[in-house]
């Protein structure tokens, strides 16, 4: 089959893929659409550090040292698929032919593999790979192929906006309108949030924001983003940027009593001054990923219309313009989410 890989930092379209065969609990797929994570983009210009900091990381049983930057990498988390057939031993989940998603994980006879980065499972940036029959979730609605591979990306927000613990009468403040902060906008106004303020200095992620649900953008070349709710309420941020110097920014600038929800991910030390913290009792919390409620939640939303995510698609492209699409994604202002369709 052919797929793209990821080998020695540059991006490659192999027409000589070996096609995967599912063992018990597996199932075959076609994929369908595939969406381009922020996170494969910092993969591909940070793999290097990503994996040193993950053998450095004690506590969460990764695997860094299985994955090999000079081989051929395997990538696509964030996609919707056909289902071609299913592996022995295994029970029909869903029907053959049915469109699906599923978080990306793989139960085999090594254990649970994520479908992320991998010198041998394969992702959705490829014409077919592997899905965990148990994990497997109906597209329904007649949700079109490219609008379900958004359920991954959704989920993250939904799950940063649960971890948040916001509730209604609690003022929001999303910075950076990304695609991860785009999703956590949308799943607060799912939540009925308001209002929900948003930060970003492109004009185009700004309009998106507001689109997705976010009642006041800013431009922070402009003007703060603090102050935007009535000061007497409590207020929730959301850091959906990543860059050094954007937690310490808010523990200097956020009011007594603020809550931080950190989403977005830093590849580089940072520094911070516990003393604003602890001034004014700031609480901040990190988050990463879903839980399958979390993912089967972001799928209805979307099904349903509670989510327009078509708002977010600025290109579907096939599998021999990924490596274009990973250089546009750098230009904010005339792409947020590009969709691969193998």
């Amino acid at each position: 089959m052919r797929a793209a890989v990821l080998n020695a930092g540059r991006i490659a379209v192999r027409d000589d893929v070996a096609d995967p065969r599912p063992g018990p609990g597996q199932v075959l797929a076609r994929v369908r659409a595939c969406g381009i994570c922020g996170s494969d983009l910092h993969f591909a210009r940070h793999g290097e550090r990503m994996l040193a900091l993950g053998r450095e990381m004690d506590g969460t049983g990764g695997s860094a040292d299985l994955v090999e930057l000079d081989r051929d990498v395997y990538m696509g988390h964030e996609f919707s698929a056909e289902v071609l057939e299913f592996g022995p031993d295994t029970e029909e989940s869903a029907p053959v032919g049915a469109h699906v998603t599923a978080m990306p994980l793989l139960a085999g006879p090594d254990g649970i593999q994520p479908i992320v980065y991998s010198n041998s499972v394969k992702g959705g940036y490829g014409e077919q790979l592997l899905l965990s029959a148990q994990l497997l979730l109906e597209v329904p609605n007649g949700l079109p192929a490219h609008h379900a591979a958004l359920t991954e990306p959704m989920a993250v927000g939904l799950h940063a906006v649960n971890k948040s613990g916001i509730q209604q009468g609690e003022d929001a403040l999303v910075l950076g309108c990304g695609p991860v902060g785009l999703a956590v906008i949308a799943a607060l106004r799912v939540r009925g949030i308001e209002p929900i303020a948003a930060a970003d200095f492109s004009p185009a992620r700004r309009n998106l924001a507001a689109t997705m649900g976010a009642h006041r953008t800013v431009d922070p070349g402009e003007e703060t983003p603090w102050g935007t709710g009535d000061g007497h309420r409590p207020l929730v941020v959301f850091e959906a940027v990543g860059v050094p110097g954007m937690i310490n920014d808010v523990l200097r600038s956020a009011p007594r009593g603020t809550r931080v929800l950190v989403v977005g991910v830093c590849m580089e030390d940072d520094t911070i001054s516990p003393f604003f913290g602890i001034s004014k009792e700031i609480n901040v919390q990190f988050a990463l990923g879903y839980d399958p409620a979390e993912f089967a939640r972001s799928l209805r939303s979307i099904a349903e219309g509670e989510i327009d995510v078509a708002s977010l698609i600025t290109a579907r492209i096939p599998l021999d313009d990924i490596g274009w699409a990973f250089e546009a994604l750098d230009r904010p202002e005339e792409h947020c989410k590009i969709i691969v369709e193998p």
